[in-house]
């Protein structure tokens, strides 16, 4: 599986392939190297990216405010920071663990 995840400092970094406009939100496995989701929301006015931080934080099982879009806020290529002492629920969410 490739590794779609990279630690950096104290963070985690995810390299995320976002699919908007899907009949529900979830995982779509990973290639490339980029977590691939499926969103239930379109891609407009932030309803996509809201709704990716919503599902990232439930599957991490963090608050939202733990996840960050540091590069492709409107783009379908993301990179969402997550606060590192979630590291190893990343890890297993995808597969690595």
């Amino acid at each position: 599986m490739n590794n779609c995840f990279r630690i950096d400092g104290d963070r985690i970094r995810l390299e995320i392939k976002a699919i908007p406009s899907a009949s529900k939100t979830e995982l779509a496995g990973v290639k490339d190297g980029r977590l691939r989701v499926r969103l239930a929301a379109v891609a407009e006015d932030g309803k996509a990216n809201a709704e990716l931080i919503s599902f990232l934080s439930k599957r991490i099982g963090c608050a939202k405010r733990d996840l960050r879009i540091i590069s492709g806020e409107r783009a379908r290529v993301k990179v969402i920071e997550v606060a590192g002492e979630f590291g190893e629920r990343v890890k297993r969410i995808v597969g690595e663990g």
